[in-house]
Formats: structure tokens, sequence, C-alpha cells
């Protein structure tokens, strides 16, 4: 009689795991709106009605053919500059609830039951640090699949003025030489997120950046949300007094000598990143952003899970078909008229059933594999989810 099911036991069973990587390059002239039209605007650069972030598209967004590369916003917390003059501060209350959306659901909330804040090295759990204006940088789930490589991400941003933006330039990544050994963190409602840190560029000189700090820490990278965060103080000067309340241009975490200085697409000029986050919208703050990247490039991730069946089959099994064209007039067909002739199949299909016998998967075989009872073999079915 034909054998039509065999019990797999669990040593017959194996589960794998396996990470793929795909490397994403984004060019600063996609970034920086490269499909202009005759009026000046950038067509594959969309804003919304709402004024809350800007999109940045592959093609111009109209076409068919057109892919969500990633979002750019704005935002500040309470406590920050924006916050105590939040009546006069431009899209102030939209800049407050943006950090503070971002904030819960990338950083949750404290004992007291108040969302926290970021901060440089991702204590979340101190006061210390706290970063409280930033830029926001969310990719689509397109680029970043199931998640962002850890330590493949690279920035390439112009840090000058206005008139000279590209001429100092530095890199934001998130591995350091300073630390050669990130350790990433998992205090995050959102998975494991990282800490970005600056590295000035060939185009810029040592002495252009903060003296008191080498490789600091400028931002955060959120890599199973595929979000980066990326602190104000970047653009800001480094300054021996913190009075940002009289002083715009005061700031004791500032990364640069000089300022810099910005320029919107309204030919409305901020001479640093306080006041660009004062009284610019959250367009002319995610331009500001947008308009100084030179490179975008980090490697996605996509975790392919993996079940081995081990379809083990003895010498003595699935000799016979319960195939009914296996019969003809009541002998076997592949005997050749022979009854003395030893009983032959032919395996094309392997099928995985539930423990009720209902066909769950069928694996079929490139070409049909000779069964007689001389013979015992091993077929391993693979059932990628």
């Amino acid at each position: 009689m034909a054998t039509i099911f065999k019990t797999l036991s669990t040593e017959d069973i194996v589960s794998s795991r396996t990470l793929l990587y795909e490397q994403i390059p984004i060019t600063g002239t996609i970034v920086s709106g490269t499909y202009s039209s005759s009026a000046g605007g950038e067509q594959n650069i969309l804003n919304y009605s709402h004024g809350m972030f800007q999109t940045v598209f592959d093609y111009p967004y109209l076409s068919s053919s057109a892919n969500n590369l990633f979002d750019v916003t704005v935002g500040a917390g309470v406590g920050s500059l924006v916050h105590r003059n939040i009546a006069t501060a431009s899209f102030g209350t939209k800049k407050l609830n943006i950090y503070n959306q971002m904030a819960k659901v990338l950083y949750g909330y404290d004992l007291t039951g108040a969302i926290n804040q970021f901060d440089k090295d991702g204590s979340s759990e101190t006061s210390n640090d706290k970063t409280l204006n930033g830029f926001f940088m969310s990719f689509s789930r397109l680029l970043v699949k199931d998640e962002i490589k850890k330590g493949s991400f690279r920035l390439t941003l112009g840090l000058g003025g206005h008139a000279s933006g590209s001429n100092l330039t530095g890199t934001i990544s998130d591995v350091s030489g300073a630390f050669a050994t990130p350790s990433y963190k998992t205090n995050s409602p959102a998975g494991e997120y990282g800490i970005l840190f600056l590295s000035e560029s060939a185009a810029g000189s040592r002495a252009s950046y903060n003296s008191s700090q080498l490789n600091p820490a400028v931002g955060l990278i959120f890599y199973q949300a595929g979000i980066i965060f990326l602190n104000s103080d970047l653009f800001a000067a480094y300054s021996s007094v913190n009075n940002p309340t009289s002083s715009l241009s005061s700031n004791t975490n500032g990364q640069l000598t000089t300022a810099t200085s910005f320029t919107s697409s309204d030919n409305i000029t901020y001479t640093n990143v306080q006041s660009l986050l004062l009284t610019g919208s959250i367009r002319q703050c995610s331009e500001a952003l947008r308009r100084r990247m030179l490179n975008v490039q980090f490697q996605n991730t996509t975790e392919l899970n993996s079940t081995i069946y081990f379809l083990r089959i003895n010498n003595n099994e699935f000799n016979y078909s319960a195939n009914p064209t296996y019969l003809s007039a009541s002998e076997i067909r592949v005997k050749g008229g022979n009854p003395l002739n030893a009983p032959v199949s032919y395996i094309t299909t392997a099928g995985l059933y539930s423990a009720d016998n209902e066909l769950l998967a069928v694996a079929k075989l490139s070409q049909p594999l000779k069964k007689t009872e001389e013979q015992s073999m091993i077929l391993r079915v693979r059932l990628d989810y």
C-alpha cells in the first residue's frame, strides 16, 4: 500500500534567519530639488497646505513612477527658545507639537508620565545634555525595509554660511573614530537607536569647528523606525556665554566657530540657526537643511526568516503512488508487464500538511526523482517568510 503521510519530528525542522542588505545612495542633486520648473518650483519636493513637513521624491511627484524618499521637518521642545517665545514664533505651536510627537514615539515617557526629551548621549533617564531643537528626516519604508543597517549611515552636509555653504562640509555618521565600538541603545519604544557623530571633511579645516570637541555627538538615528534626528547645534557657533534669550547666536554647545547663515527660497536671510528656528516657517527650516545635503547613503536590511524541513525517505517508503494512473487493469504500469520487477515511483512534489492533513504548502522538484526499494533519500524543503 502506498505511503501517503509521514510525520515530521522536531529533529527534521530547523529555523534560520538571514539578513539581506542593499546600498541606498541619495545624491544631493535630488534632495536639493533637481527637477525644477521654469517658474523656479521644485517638482520633486512636495509641500503641504498644513505646512508641517516636506516630502522628497526621486522624480517629479506628479509622475506615476515617483517614489517617496523621505520627509523632512523641524521641531522644538519645551524650554527651547521657540517655546519661550511661543506667541511670536513662526509656526511655534506646530514646531512644539512635532517635537513632542517624535519624542513620544521614539523616546517614550519618564517615570512621572512626562514625555522624554531628546539628548545627546541617549541617556533619556537623566536631565543632562537635553536637545531641545532639531531637524527630523523620516525615510520611507520602501528604502529602509526592515531597518537601517547599523554603522552604514553617512550624511554629508554643507555647514558654511549661505554664500559659501559647500566650502565647509562635514560628514555625519553613526560610527566615529573616537568611538571604535559604538554601543547601540535599546531604551526606545521604536527599537534600537544609535548616536550620530560629526567629523570634519577635507573641505573644511579643524579651526572651523569647536576646538573643545572631537567627533561630537550631533544627533540620533533610530534604525527600525528609519528616522534621523539632527541637533540644531550642528549649525550654531560656539560661545563661552550661554544666554539665548538676549543673544540668538550665543550657544555653548555650538559646533562651529562661525554661525551658519541661511537664505530661504523667499530671499529671506537668517543670520544663524536660532533665528531660523524662531522666525522661519517649517518649510523654510526644512529647506535650510535639505539644500545643504550633499550626499546621503546607508544600507537597508531585509530580514528573511526561513524554516527548513528535512524530508527523510527510507528505502521502503514512497515506492508506490496513490495516483490512479499508476495502475492499469490492476497492474502497476512501471513494472513493464513483469510482476517480478520491483515497484518504482517518481517523486515530483513534496507537500507539507497540518496535523489534520490539510495541505499548507507545496514544493516542486526541478526534475522527477526515481525512487526504488534500494534507495533512501533526503529532500530539503525551505519555506521563506
